[in-house]
């Protein structure tokens, strides 16, 4: 159940505000898949023992009474107060999930000692029973339970009802063991019968409330990992959680959000099961219909915009270019201060294929000199660019390998009213946004995309060997990963 939570929970997108619509063909409206294999629960499994702790220890006893008649002293009547934990150890845990059936964890040799107060009394019962002793109760126990999965008001939910402790060991140690032999006696099987069903029924919930815990938080830190200012995506689910005996997956809408407003629209989703393998411990899958809208939300929130002036701008043009710079150019990165505005005319487009992401994109330049007077030197170029791109993380770093696949010049235009329309000037602006122009914006991209998955905590884990693969209209990022023992500790010392 842990493992399954922090498996479904920590690294898959599981999230959402409206219920799941499930239907005859649940990948028709999924736009984004997270699929989580045998392995990742294995390793996620090591960190069981830090959620049954948890359990154990957050989890309130209620103080328990009981009455009992004895032959020649009549009736005694007892309580116990103030249990408390103490001396907890836990052996080892095991993981297996079932096909189309539930996680099953089963903990073993779990040792605690439990410590309170024994009250008791002969006679009626009294504000005040009459004899008090402190005692401990030493247990040995096991531990199972089977998590179900399904789908909660569009977010990844867990079942835990079918949970079971088995007590291999229970005795009990009043205070210096004085008391009458009949008296321990008869204690040990009150306890032996009640503190055995007050345990299991306590630590059985507070391993629900846990795991639920768990899954309401990490499933908002996905929402948040996908939003950023007025954009976001809308990761409801759209059927329960697959179980399979090798992985679970779980299949979300992926609409955009922009302003919280719906700006896309899935079309039949192309995602099958087969789309995806089992040899890696994590893997995504999302639809460009997912990706396009993005880029247009980013757009529309004037996100491709960027400034730069004087020194930064003076040393794009020392790159060697083939071709002559044209003099109204060469006056203004010469001046003193220049500056440059570069912007996105359009919604860049996204297409999916095996060779990497083809982005087309219509953008704008402006070069001028830094003046308050009108007459300044001033440039003006839209461009079509079409760029094929590949996408790789490495060393908690995102990189873009960008290869132009055409450029073409649509308009141009100068304050003093140039020809700028020959052949020897297109060539030189082509070859200026080919070597300066598009490197550059890759220059941005890369830190701002890295800064924005640092903001989410992605740099805290552990990411081996990823990797991004395109194909025809979805790309797939698999990867294995070594979970973060400190964030889930500081995370139940926290909500705990």
């Amino acid at each position: 159940m842990f493992p399954t939570l922090l498996l479904m929970v920590l690294l898959c997108l599981a999230a959402g505000s409206l219920a799941c619509d499930a239907g005859a063909s649940p990948f028709k409206s999924t736009g984004i898949i997270c699929r989580v294999t045998k392995p990742a629960a294995l390793v996620l499994n090591q960190q069981t023992t830090q959620v049954i702790q948890a359990a154990f220890r957050h989890a309130k006893y209620p103080s328990m009474k009981g009455e009992k008649s004895i032959l020649f002293i009549g009736k005694v009547l007892y309580g116990l107060n103030n249990l408390e934990i103490h001396n907890l150890s836990i052996g080892k845990s095991e993981v297996e999930l079932r096909e189309n059936d539930a996680i099953g964890i089963e903990i073993h040799n779990v040792s605690a000692t439990f410590k309170g107060a024994l009250h008791y009394g002969y006679g009626s019962w009294l504000i005040n029973l009459g004899h008090s002793v402190d005692f401990e109760i030493e247990s040995h126990i096991d531990l199972r339970v089977n998590t179900k999965l399904y789908c909660g008001k569009g977010r990844v939910a867990a079942d835990t009802s079918d949970c079971t402790l088995t007590f291999h060991k229970l005795l009990l140690h009043l205070q210096g063991d004085k008391q009458p032999g009949w008296m321990k006696k008869l204690f040990t099987d009150f306890i032996s019968f009640t503190v055995k069903l007050v345990i299991k029924s306590q630590i059985c919930k507070e391993i629900n409330t846990v795991a639920n815990i768990l899954a309401d938080f990490i499933q908002e830190r996905a929402e948040l990992f996908l939003s950023d200012g007025d954009i976001g995506v809308d990761i409801s689910l759209t059927t329960s959680p697959s179980m399979r005996a090798s992985y679970i997956e779980s299949h979300h809408k992926g609409l955009v959000l922009y302003r919280k407003v719906p700006s896309s629209f899935l079309n039949e989703s192309v995602f099958s099961p087969a789309l995806l393998s089992e040899s890696r411990m994590l893997y995504f899958w999302i639809s460009d219909q997912v990706l396009n809208p993005m880029v247009k939300a980013a757009h529309e929130d004037r996100r491709f915009m960027r400034h730069i002036a004087g020194d930064e701008l003076k040393e794009l043009f020392q790159v060697d270019l083939s071709g002559t710079m044209p003099d109204i150019l060469h006056q203004i990165i010469s001046s003193e201060n220049p500056v440059a505005k570069v912007w996105s005319l359009a919604a860049p487009e996204l297409s999916m294929v095996p060779q990497g992401t083809i982005v087309k994109s219509a953008a704008a330049v402006e070069l001028r000199i830094n003046s308050s007077n009108a007459e300044s030197p001033a440039l003006y170029i839209e461009t079509d660019v079409e760029v094929a791109v590949q996408a790789s993380y490495a060393n908690k770093k995102l990189f873009l390998d960008a290869n132009p696949v055409s450029i073409s010049i649509r308009k141009v235009s100068d304050s003093a009213g140039m020809d700028l329309d020959t052949d020897s000037d297109m060539d030189y602006f082509k070859e200026m946004i080919h070597r300066i122009g598009i490197p550059k914006v890759i220059s941005y991209l890369e830190p701002g995309l890295t800064s924005l998955m640092d903001r989410n905590r992605l740099n805290l884990f552990e990411i081996i060997n990823p990797e991004i693969i395109t194909q025809e209209g979805y790309v797939v990022i698999q990867l294995d990963f070594g979970f973060p023992h400190h964030l889930l500790v500081d995370f139940l010392k926290k909500k705990l």
